[in-house]
């Protein structure tokens, strides 16, 4: 398939990108945006196999819009922790769509998405300038919460809805379930960035280390996902691009796609060099990481090779006491996205809430009709049957499909010929449709 935007047309999106503030969320600005940010979405995943994802990674680095990302999504967690809440608990609040209300919630998921594709060069993580602080922080916030879940067991065992399904969600405790089954999935998306951040740290300011090994001690946090596995029920289903799925006998020992991210992040936080100069291997940190050894078993390391020598360096540091690291006296950076949009709104949580239901969670027919048809317009056909990992069949022969009926928009052939074999039995399927 052809790109979905046009290199002009992608450059114009994201030089449009501006921060906003938290009563704006949901406007129609701030949704003209989040159209923007979907299509852009949508640009890299579906072209990611031709590595022209690179496309939009290269324009969002050069028109220095990464900041601007981390601050829409940092925003929209914070209006899901302090607004969203109080919206819920609204007796009077029955809107006649929540449809709006969940773009709201997905927005985030959106942002995160993008963040993976994107972060994954190192050229991003520089762009990123002192939100690489934020984004560390909330990549921290977001796996402390996937970890406590997993251990008290409050992960989701379920898939969410999709787009497709939103008429589903009728009301806005169905919302607040879906958002809180979106939260898991975020938080996976979030392991992803911050596995990213890990491969470019040498690139990266002293603060950014300091922050991922001193304040937050990314390491231990870590080993807790290698001890609780969240994405994994036992044997039998793994969570995998997006839904859980059943793994096969001979499948159940292989390494997910989450697995190999946590080890590759504890293999650059424990053996690069500035990262083992700066870690502190007091007797708490030591007890934790040699927990890992439990995990080192030789199916892993033949299919992540690399961990042999994390496995070398935890033999030795069960056998001898590495120096405290040197306490320098250092200016640091600290994050600053999530304070400051606290602090500027702390006092006002109720009335941005009630200014929200009144003005934009409450919107009037022709509003609804409007944001309808530009919600079609994102979700294009033809885009939605891409991010389908599994091919459309033929409705003639049960072959994989190349071609879709041009006027249903629902049948699949994979030829001409199987397309006029099938016609007398469709056709009467057609005339249904439209009557």
């Amino acid at each position: 398939m052809d790109s979905v935007l046009l290199h002009g047309e992608a450059e114009g999106y994201i030089q449009s990108l501006e921060k906003m503030a938290l009563r704006d969320i949901g406007s129609t600005k701030w949704f003209r945006q989040h159209e923007y940010i979907e299509k852009l979405n949508m640009q890299a995943i579906l072209n990611a196999s031709a590595n022209q994802e690179e496309f939009i990674k290269d324009l969002f680095v050069s028109l220095g819009k990464i900041p601007t990302l981390v601050h829409a999504m940092i925003l929209t967690e914070v209006w899901k922790h302090k607004v969203f809440p109080i919206i819920c608990k609204l007796q009077d609040f029955n809107p006649k769509s929540t449809f709006l209300l969940y773009m709201v919630i997905h927005h985030e998921a959106t942002i995160i998405n993008l963040l993976e594709t994107i972060m994954y060069h190192k050229e991003s993580s520089e762009a990123a300038g002192d939100s690489v602080l934020d984004l560390v922080d909330y990549c921290h916030r977001k796996l402390t919460l996937l970890a406590g879940r997993s251990v008290s067991g409050e992960i989701p065992t379920e898939d969410r809805v999709t787009h497709t399904q939103l008429s589903d969600t009728t009301s806005v405790q169905d919302v607040q379930r879906q958002s809180d089954m979106l939260e898991f999935e975020i938080s996976v998306k979030a392991l992803s960035v911050l596995c990213y951040i890990t491969d470019h740290i040498e690139s990266l300011s002293l603060s950014v280390l300091s922050r991922m090994l001193c304040t937050h001690n990314m390491p231990c946090v870590l080993v807790q996902l290698v001890e609780n596995c969240p994405w994994n029920k036992g044997a039998l289903e793994k969570y995998t691009e997006g839904q859980w799925r059943t793994v096969l006998p001979e499948d159940q020992l292989k390494l997910s796609k989450h697995d190999g991210q946590v080890w590759m992040a504890l293999l650059n936080l424990l053996l690069k060099p500035d990262c083992q100069r700066k870690y502190d291997f007091n007797n708490f940190n030591k007890t934790q990481l040699l927990k890992l050894r439990g995990f080192l078993t030789d199916i892993v390391i033949d299919q992540l090779p690399n961990l042999l020598d994390l496995r070398h360096f935890l033999s030795q540091l069960a056998i001898t006491d590495p120096a405290a690291p040197k306490k320098d006296l250092i200016l640091e950076q600290v994050p600053e996205i999530w304070n400051n949009i606290v602090t500027e709104n702390s006092s006002k949580w109720k009335a941005i809430a009630k200014y929200q239901v009144t003005h934009v969670f409450n919107p009037s027919e022709s509003e609804l009709r409007e944001q309808a048809s530009r919600l079609a317009q994102t979700y294009n056909l033809d885009v939605m049957e891409n991010l389908i990992p599994d091919k459309p069949k033929c409705g003639a022969c049960g072959r994989v499909g190349a071609k879709r009926c041009s006027r249903c928009q629902g049948e699949w052939y994979c030829n001409r010929e199987c397309q006029v074999k099938h016609w007398p039995k469709h056709k009467p399927e057609e005339v249904n449709i439209s009557s």
